[in-house]
């Protein structure tokens, strides 16, 4: 039997409706449309719940999105890629690298506009001083305060933090995992624009001290930590609050900025899937596969360095009982990004 590609893999459903989110940075979110720019592993925190992969952590690297970049074509290529609306800035701590993240916004501004919505992520308390550098170029600030401030919030800098930052016209909001206590953060929601918790979830470099607390994950599949979602209805209730799952992280923010980048970069015989990869076929063999290709279309296939042949997949059907040949579909992140499975055929 012959499949067509609407025999194995639906058409993506329509967009979904995006909910009443606090802030013009979780839109951009929830629709996939922000490059995630990671400025430094760095920081002066040791937060005993970082998530950040040993490929980062105290590490001074870059990624945009998850391909590691070494210049600042490499940001507008990545961004481009996926025709970011937005950029979040994130790491470790980006006010260490204040000047690469002043350069970075600018880049960003200058190449897509000013309507290009910059937010950045810090654990620290922005001063004058940062502010008056960021000011023009970032449009929302994500504070962090550290766990170990939060019973004693308000006899700390991020209040004025905060006050400051929207009298210079900044979004300034507090995004934290989380974690029991949280409501000791309730003061701070009358200086605030928006209030986000994002469900604490489990790590590599993390597992060790989550262990030692008494936390696991909810089960083999997802990351969340049992009982990180109660925690977080300490302080829920509030217009202000929002409450970002990890479950939700999965299934729609990755997947819409997975089918972003696909739907911008595919060729024209790549399959987007559901989930926002892309699906095709190899061929390989010892021998000459002009033969072979002679009989498809030009635009359903790709001849590769390596002498191989990238194809749409469904046409591999017709090529099972052809010897000498080595078929398989490929499923991989969009961009060649990461290969998610191989099934020989």
């Amino acid at each position: 039997m012959t499949l067509s590609p609407t025999d194995h893999y639906p058409e993506h459903p329509s967009e979904p409706l995006i909910p009443d989110l606090p802030s013009e940075g979780c839109i951009l979110c929830f629709q996939g449309a922000k490059l995630v720019l990671f400025v430094t592993g760095l920081c002066d925190r040791t937060c005993w719940y970082c998530p950040l992969s040993v490929e980062r952590k105290d590490l001074d690297v870059i990624f945009a999105n998850d391909r590691e970049v070494s210049s600042e074509a490499g940001i507008i290529a990545e961004a481009e890629a996926m025709d970011a609306l937005g950029t979040g800035i994130t790491g470790g701590e980006p006010l260490l690298v204040r000047d690469r993240v002043v350069s970075y916004c600018r880049l960003l501004k200058g190449h897509f506009g000013s309507d290009h919505q910059i937010h950045l992520y810090t654990g620290r308390a922005p001063t004058e001083e940062d502010l008056s550098a960021l000011s023009g170029i970032v449009d929302e600030i994500r504070m962090h305060p550290p766990y170990e401030v939060w019973d004693h919030i308000m006899e700390t800098d991020y209040p004025q933090s905060a006050r400051l930052a929207k009298e210079m016209g900044f979004a300034i909001g507090i995004e934290v995992p989380s974690l029991q206590g949280i409501a000791s953060l309730k003061p701070m929601l009358p200086l605030l624009d928006f209030f986000n918790i994002n469900e604490l979830e489990w790590g590599e470099t993390c597992a060790n001290e989550m262990r030692r607390r008494g936390m696991e994950p909810t089960d083999d599949l997802h990351n969340a930590i049992e009982g990180a979602a109660g925690w977080a209805e300490e302080i829920t209730g509030d217009p202000k609050v929002h409450f970002c799952s990890s479950g939700f992280k999965d299934s729609v923010q990755l997947r819409e900025r997975l089918i972003r980048i696909a739907t911008m970069t595919a060729r024209p015989f790549d399959d987007i899937t559901d989930d926002g990869t892309i699906t095709y076929g190899i061929i390989r063999s010892d021998g000459d596969l002009r033969d072979i290709i002679a009989e498809f279309d030009e635009e359903s296939y790709e001849m590769q360095q390596d002498g191989s042949c990238e194809c749409a997949w469904w046409l591999l059907d017709e090529l099972t009982e052809v010897s000498g040949l080595e078929l398989s579909i490929i499923e991989r992140y969009p961009n060649r990004g990461m290969i998610v499975e191989v099934n020989p055929l």
